[in-house]
């Protein structure tokens, strides 16, 4: 494991004393207020000094958190695929990605409350910079994925962190999360991309072949889908950027801003849906593509139409499209209250007297339903 040192989480036997060095921290207390409100700090602090295991973190202290999350500023998380899933198994998730830590934190919420053994988990290290932030994030089970790196450091840290997830999967049995691409998705338009399964590759042994490597995995497609995002209106200052071929530089407390909007911004209903076990299509591949480069490819299409069509569509998502395209496709999937609700947020985050913008904030909700309604039509064929 030393190859792995400065990118694991920490082993169990390092937590209390990880937890010591951030008791008094305080956006730590900030946290535990918000999820023990009414409660002196020297209960949580008692609790967690006594916490010796990651497990036991995640459980008596960042599960309850999201359980709170969800009351303050969601209508609900439903689910639905779960049962798909055996104890004791570790899987590859590979999911499309619209929060930066709601994501997996809801994921393993739900494995937890399934009985189902929680995540190793991806997360760029530009996002934890700060020592609070990374050692709470090696506390619950975060492995880092290094950022802005030149070409030849690239290769060797894309190579080490395809080791530590095949450690994870095959040698400690332990299940990963990881994103079908480099960072969220700001358009609405959910892709894999290919670069993320070159990555993956990169830690076939001897003479497997990638594909046959994949076959090994337990690839599991995973759809989360919130009813309104509620960093939409961050997203579009990238989005415009993008929209006018220009280079769009973040701002220096942009990423944490837009995590911490994540997390308290309103989110209506949540629902994560967990695809079928991809093993069996990925053996068809291996057994009717002969060219390693096609098989990639071929894999991240696979992963694309189950991740689209499982993603739960919300009367926003049609809403956005009829506003998009002026019409009443799917005027039968939402209500006037509905509507109304959503135009009084989109007009409050936009200017409307720039197309551009309209357009994009617009495509962001609607672009999900052109997406599976492409992707159901092929399946059909």
């Amino acid at each position: 494991m030393s190859s792995f040192e400065d990118i694991r989480p920490f082993y169990d036997t390092e937590v209390n004393g990880a937890i010591r060095e951030i008791i008094d921290h305080p956006m730590l207390k900030a946290m535990m207020n918000f999820t023990f409100p009414g409660v002196a700090d020297d209960y949580w602090k008692d609790l967690m000094l006594h916490c010796h295991s990651i497990r036991d973190f995640q459980i008596n202290f960042i599960y309850p958190g999201i359980q709170k999350v969800l009351e303050k500023s969601s209508e609900g998380l439903t689910t639905s695929g779960f049962e798909k899933l055996e104890k004791n198994c570790s899987y590859l998730f590979i999911s499309n990605h619209r929060d930066i830590i709601l994501d997996t934190s809801l994921l393993n919420s739900c494995l937890f409350e399934h009985g189902l053994t929680m995540t190793t988990s991806a997360i760029g290290d530009n996002l934890v910079k700060k020592p609070f932030l990374r050692t709470l994030s090696r506390i619950t089970r975060n492995f880092m994925i290094k950022r802005g790196l030149q070409s030849r450091e690239l290769l060797g840290s894309s190579k080490n962190v395809a080791a530590y997830i095949r450690h994870s999967l095959i040698r400690e049995n332990r299940s990963v999360w990881i994103a079908q691409r480099e960072g969220r998705t700001k358009d609405g338009n959910d892709v894999t991309h290919r670069g993320v399964l070159k990555m993956l590759s990169m830690a076939t042994e001897n003479d497997e072949t990638a594909i046959e490597y994949f076959k090994k995995l337990n690839v599991v497609p995973v759809s989360i889908s919130y009813e309104y995002d509620p960093t939409d209106v961050l997203k579009m200052p990238e989005l415009l950027a993008k929209a006018n071929s220009e280079i769009y530089v973040k701002g220096e407390n942009e990423d944490f801003l837009t995590l911490l909007n994540g997390i308290i911004g309103q989110k209506k209903r949540i629902h994560i849906h967990i695809g079928e076990i991809l093993t069996p299509d990925i053996e068809l591949i291996s057994k009717t593509e002969p060219v390693p480069s096609k098989q990639l490819q071929l894999l991240a299409d696979l992963l694309d139409r189950h991740i689209l069509a499982g993603y739960k569509l919300w009367p926003t998502n049609y809403i956005a499209h009829d506003l998009l395209y002026e019409d009443a496709e799917y005027a039968d999937k939402y209500t006037a209250d509905e509507k109304t609700l959503f135009e009084k947020r989109f007009r409050k985050g936009v200017d409307l007297n720039n197309p551009t913008a309209v357009k994009s904030f617009l495509a962001m909700y609607a672009n999900p339903v052109n997406n599976q309604k492409r992707v159901l039509e092929e399946l059909k064929n």
